[in-house]
Formats: structure tokens, sequence, C-alpha cells
């Protein structure tokens, strides 16, 4: 006889078997959520999709310590964003600025900001509506790379292109 927990334990197993399904669907494309509205990732060959947008376009770029202006790499990275971004008119964009574990959490916070509006403001300069693109700063509070070394702060001076279906409703 099956005692309460030993079931409660079972219905747990089970529920947590029927998340843990592949995120690959019947195609074989990943599943993602973007802005409440269920889409694929698509294919990096499609230049329509957002696995193109990702991988081929580029969804970030870096900056130079303690720094908010765009360097040449930057700039042309968001040239290329910026003309997926008017091509395909049904993507808005979430700009996230991010910093390195150097510094007091609100001057990370700050300049996460500011680098989030720089790219933002090129974004705009090269026809983007405002309307279409957001901004957040994380400051140094979701770092890619962990270490106390320059190999993992240069990686954390970031802004992020992320996209969303119907942001502005």
């Amino acid at each position: 006889m099956m005692t309460f927990p030993k079931l409660a334990v079972l219905g747990l197993l089970l529920v947590l078997g029927a998340c843990s399904r592949s995120a690959l669907d019947d195609q074989g494309t990943n599943d993602v959520t973007l802005g409440g509205a269920t889409g694929a990732l698509g294919s990096p060959s499609d230049p329509t999709s957002v696995a193109h947008f990702q991988q081929v376009v580029g969804d970030r770029i870096f900056f130079q310590v303690d720094q908010s202006t765009l360097t040449q790499d930057a700039q042309a990275t968001l040239s290329a964003q910026a003309n997926w971004l008017m091509a395909n008119a049904d993507y808005n964009a979430v700009i996230e600025g991010h910093a390195d574990e150097q510094g007091t959490r609100e001057y990370n916070v700050a300049l996460g900001a500011r680098r989030a509006n720089a790219v933002r403001e090129f974004l705009i300069s090269r026809g983007v509506p405002g309307s279409r693109i957001e901004t957040v700063s994380y400051g140094k509070e979701r770092p890619v790379a962990v270490c106390s070394d320059e190999s993992c702060y240069s990686q954390n001076r970031r802004g992020v292109t992320v996209l969303r279906v119907g942001l502005t409703g």
C-alpha cells in the first residue's frame, strides 16, 4: 500500500517528467515566447527569423571600461540590427544595458542605462521608430561570465538587443 508521501513524490515526478520535454518541437525548431506570443526561433539561414538576427546580424555589442560610447564594431552591428528591424516591422526591441562587476551596484545600473540609451539612440538615428524600442539596465546583476579577470569583465560590458512581438501593443 502506498502512503500519501509516496503518492505525492510520484505525482511530482510525473509533473517534472512532463516538463522535461525537449525544447525542440516536431519541426526541429526551438519554441520561444516573444512578448506574450509564442513563435519559433527559426533557422539562421532565414533572414526574417529570430535565429538569423541573433546569430548572423548579432544581438549584442560590447563597450570599453566605464564607457557608453559606441565603438566602430558596435556601430557596424547596430547598423545591421537597424536594417533588420526596419525590414521586420512585427518585432520590437528591448535593449539591455549591462556592466562588469567592478564598481558599486548604483554606478553600474546607471552605466548600463547609458549604454542601453546609446544603443537606442543609434537605432533611432538609423530609422527605427523610438516607439519600437525600450531600454532596461541590469548593471552588473546578469553577468554572462563570472571571474575577477578582464576576460570576464569584457564579456559583461555589453548591450543586448532582445526581440519582442507586440511590445507596444
